[in-house]
């Protein structure tokens, strides 16, 4: 049976994306002064304003919000007030305040060690509640969705050939979708490309179409599967008003583009801005982490795992795993609870969450990207002897 699945990516210079960068730049600059900042950090973009909003807890005397925010909108590719919003003259609007203490008292205090424990893993409390999901499958390299692994492969190639002055036309906003046949599960074609570039007003319209075709859709996706796809350039015929002047950007808008492109459900938790007292990045870190490796072992070939977690409480209250008919769920999950401890200090440690590494995961997906800690192959072992 052949069903067809669609999954989209963005661009850096996404009005969203915008809003995401500059929170991740300035949870980085926090982390870099002081690792144990606590730091929600929102921030949303419009015509010539960056508003910068949220809730820190840090040691440091003093995070430059200004600096940080007109360089990640110049390294994003704002840098000619033309294009709407500029760097070096749009406002910036300062809205910080401190992290409530009520929050504050169940990261620092846990509900387990109120109660009586010891162990220092217990220590840490979930900074929320709610569930986080992971997921992992052998359709790429990559263990990720082939749907969403081409969706940012296409925007990162529409980035190289801006910034390598290539297709000197492009602007920093744009966005792909890419939708592909499965037949019984296995992806065998892709029916739809769609990109959307934002341009400069002089480009013509074949040769916005030709170029983008040949410099970005034949080199990031492979022949065999694009031989018959329809590709769609740029449908509305123009696109030169974008970025934060064609549409309000905010932070946490880019949720299924950052995770798995909507191949599996997603708990409503946003990352960029957030330390990792905030299972809503960690846990979900984590738990494609677990998945990842669990897949590499060879003990299914997909694999969805669900935790959740009480607010003020460090160990879950549920997990749960489906790996679709392609494993034996009840012996992997107790496989992975001999193996992997979902204690958000456990996490932090595990992972080196307290690492100034977030600027990196903003653009083109949190996951795949191979220099990222969740992305390690090294629990194989001790899975399969789990197992």
């Amino acid at each position: 049976m052949v069903r067809t699945v669609s999954s989209e990516s963005v661009t850096e210079g996404h009005p969203d994306k915008v809003c995401d960068y500059i929170a991740d730049s300035i949870l980085d600059a926090a982390l870099e002064k002081d690792a144990d900042s606590r730091i929600a950090c929102e921030v949303c973009c419009a015509t010539g304003l960056a508003v910068v909003l949220g809730e820190f807890d840090t040691a440091t005397d003093f995070i430059d919000v200004q600096k940080i925010t007109r360089g990640a909108i110049k390294e994003v590719g704002y840098d000619d007030p033309a294009l709407g919003f500029d760097y070096s003259t749009c406002a910036v609007l300062n809205c910080i305040n401190g992290q409530s203490p009520d929050i504050s008292r169940g990261v620092v205090n846990s509900l387990e060690r109120r109660t009586g424990s010891s162990d220092d893993f217990d220590k840490t409390g979930a900074g929320d509640q709610g569930m986080m999901f992971g997921y992992a499958c052998t359709e790429t390299d990559e263990y990720m969705p082939m749907p969403i692994t081409f969706a940012h492969r296409l925007t990162k190639a529409l980035a190289e050939a801006r910034k390598s002055g290539e297709l000197g036309f492009l602007r920093p906003d744009g966005k792909a979708m890419v939708s592909l046949d499965y037949d019984d599960g296995v992806p065998v074609a892709v029916r739809t490309i769609v990109v959307s570039a934002q341009h400069s007003a002089d480009a013509k319209e074949n040769d916005i179409r030709d170029g983008i075709t040949e410099c970005v859709v034949k080199r990031a996706l492979p022949e065999k599967l694009i031989d018959k796809a329809q590709i769609l350039i740029n449908p509305t015929g123009r696109f030169v008003v974008g970025g934060p002047a064609g549409d309000t950007g905010v932070t946490g808008r880019k949720i299924i583009v950052d995770t798995y492109g909507g191949a599996i459900a997603h708990g409503g938790g946003a990352f960029s801005g957030k330390d990792a007292s905030k299972v809503d990045r960690s846990a979900s870190y984590y738990a494609r982490y677990v998945c990842k490796n669990v897949v590499a072992a060879g003990l299914c070939k997909k694999a969805l795992l669900q935790v959740g977690y009480a607010i003020g409480k460090a160990r879950p209250v549920s997990l749960y795993i489906d790996t679709f008919g392609t494993g034996d769920n009840d012996r992997i999950l107790d496989a992975i609870n001999r193996v992997f401890d979902f204690r958000p200090a456990a996490i932090i440690q595990k992972l080196g969450l307290k690492s100034p590494i977030y600027k990196r995961t903003t653009n083109y997906g949190h996951f795949g990207k191979s220099n990222l800690p969740w992305e390690r192959l090294d629990a194989v072992e001790a899975l399969s002897a789990a197992y």
